[in-house]
């Protein structure tokens, strides 16, 4: 058998841009875009991403060349997640809200030699290139060539530069035969993580780990022939978690929104008769709280696919209730997006409705294309015991992992140990064998030698039916080290008010729900939590604000009360606010 060897006609390299060629033939005439009153086929699509590629090689966009795009879910965005690749080339999607500088930062360390920019964004693409044009000046870096994306729907005539997108399409060659891969291992996107903490790491997909990642996502959340998808989700999340290709390899249909509005979300679902979504568990509350002038009926089910942060059991509850059948899955922009889905079981269907959703919330087991995750004492490296209750850190290994992270051998390095990626996320894992996220590393609260997940904690708090937002996190304490503080937002009650509830409200609510170690000694009302450009709530913030609360313990002085009393005093930090 080893005189068997590999040839053109038995091994081809795996690439998801053989599901566009492949539905441009198979699915030619179904309709696979629709954006307000533009729609496309398969057939059209194929043409326009190889006119859009011919261009691009004439611009002397080259192999492994960057080609950076800052747009919102339009269908070029979509478009140009094959369109790119088919060049040669690899696709940077730019988090759209992010500020100047970091776009700038992400410019200048990919070396992007294009710079695609949506007309809403020409403003921020302005800023970003002035920074950039500075740092030219001195020699440290070169300038993109950017081209400004119309609204393909209701153009608007603004321009950045003499070039435009459907320019681009008219100008290029619909006959364009595709840059072959070489080698599957080749890099076919690069992501750029968050950066709340620091600066942000480029992340590097190979064109296997995009195609194997895509097969394992449509096969764990059993997405069938001509879903008709919602991109809720930004595509510029690590590439829209691969349905960007996925939606191709099943002939579907993408309906493309600017705004993640409840108004626009709700619209699209009741005329496109959508099936499929993904998005963060913020996307519930903006669905949930949505007015009725903004809602529309959904007559058959919606699938839902979640992940981002873990979903407290009660949100779960509630979206299953408006027609939501929501599907929770766990990943992170080094993954390629989900790494583990919460794959559901039959057995499961007649267990009360409050036990569905405490399961529905766990991460689950791994998708298909991951070789092995484990949790392992972050001590010893040893695996923990299956017993849903001893924490480590969650691990993962297989072809769906990233290359590594773009110049930064010493970040790779320290990602990949002992033949595994290490999360940096705690959790168990249960007796049937699916994971449960407790936390990140870094906000388990030890008080007095007891751990405390905060996203325990936190899935108490959200079933105060007040309770819009929590996030909790430790403060000093004087007594046991660090204690928990929950930052919350609230829900109007009935005469638009929040005011009502107070601090004693939501600690007395604790207390009746929660062992006494873990009820949080201050709890701080904000108008809105701070989030990321994602839409995770940046607990680095909240950590900071807690650190300025003192505690001081008193006893109390009547008789038979030895409960200690805690004062809580701190001053008011205006936090940057970043909406979803």
């Amino acid at each position: 058998m080893d005189r068997l060897s590999k040839c053109e006609a038995n091994y081809v390299p795996l690439t998801p841009l053989t599901f566009l060629k492949r539905a441009g033939s198979v699915y030619a005439n179904r309709t696979s875009i629709i954006y307000e009153n533009t729609r496309f086929t398969w057939r059209q699509t194929y043409e326009r991403c190889c006119r859009l590629a011919s261009s691009l090689r004439s611009l002397n966009i080259l192999n492994n060349h960057v080609v950076s795009v800052l747009a919102p879910n339009v269908p070029a965005m979509y478009e140009m997640h094959f369109a790119v690749p088919m060049a040669g080339a690899v696709l940077n999607t730019i988090n759209s809200r992010l500020d100047a500088k970091n776009v700038a930062t992400i410019l200048r360390h990919s070396e992007a030699k294009a710079l695609f920019v949506d007309y809403q964004y020409v403003q921020l693409a302005s800023e970003a290139l002035r920074i950039l044009m500075a740092d030219s000046q001195q020699g440290q870096s070169s300038m993109p060539l950017v081209i400004v994306i119309d609204d393909v729907d209701s153009p608007t005539g603004v321009r950045l530069g003499e070039l435009e997108y459907e320019q681009l399409i008219q100008m290029g060659n619909p006959r364009f035969v595709p840059i072959e891969v070489q080698d599957e291992w080749d890099p076919i996107s690069l992501n750029y993580t968050s950066g709340t903490t620091s600066e942000p790491k480029g992340v590097v997909y190979s064109h296997r780990g995009a195609y194997l990642s895509t097969l394992a996502l449509i096969l764990g959340w059993e997405m069938g022939n001509e879903p008709v998808y919602l991109w809720s989700l930004p595509m510029f999340h690590c590439n829209g978690w691969t349905f960007t290709w996925g939606i191709a390899a099943r002939g579907g249909t993408n309906v493309c929104i600017r705004n993640t509005t409840a108004y626009d979300m709700y619209r699209s679902i009741a005329t496109q008769k959508v099936t499929h979504m993904c998005c963060a568990p913020i996307v519930f509350n903006i669905l949930l709280e949505a007015k009725l002038n903004e809602r529309r009926e959904i007559s058959s089910p919606v699938q839902i696919l979640t992940g981002g942060a873990p979903p407290p059991a009660p949100l779960l509850e509630k979206m299953e209730h408006l027609g939501f059948h929501v599907t929770h899955a766990y990943g992170l922009t080094e993954a390629t997006g989900p790494a583990l889905v919460c794959e559901w079981q039959a057995k499961w269907n007649h267990l009360p409705e409050e036990h569905k959703a405490k399961i529905k919330s766990r991460q689950g087991i791994s998708v298909l294309t991951l070789a092995d995750v484990d949790v392992k004492n972050m001590e010893t490296t040893e695996s923990v015991p299956h017993d849903g209750k001893t924490i480590g850190e969650i691990v993962l290994r297989g072809s769906s992992i990233m290359k590594g992270y773009l110049k930064d051998e010493v970040a790779t390095s320290k990602s990949f140990k002992n033949g595994w990626f290490f999360t940096g996320d705690v959790g168990v894992i249960h007796p049937d064998g699916y994971l449960e996220i407790k936390d990140r590393s870094k906000d388990v609260i030890i008080s007095g030698g007891e751990n405390i997940s905060s996203v325990e904690l936190e899935s108490v708090l959200y079933k105060h039916p007040r309770v819009l937002e929590a996030a909790v996190v430790a403060m000093p304490h004087p007594r046991w080290g660090e204690s928990p503080c929950a930052f919350i937002s609230l829900r109007e009650n009935e005469n638009g008010q929040k005011g009502d509830v107070k601090e004693a409200d939501i600690i007395s609510y604790c207390r009746k729900n929660l062992p006494h170690f873990m009820i949080p000694k201050k709890v701080k009302f904000l108008s809105q939590l701070p989030k990321t450009s994602t839409g995770k709530i940046q607990k680095f913030q909240l950590r900071a604000m807690a650190k300025t609360f003192q505690v001081t313990e008193k006893k109390s002085t009547q008789v038979n009360k030895e409960i200690p009393q805690y004062h809580v005093e701190g001053h008011e930090q205006i936090l940057a606010m970043s909406r979803l």
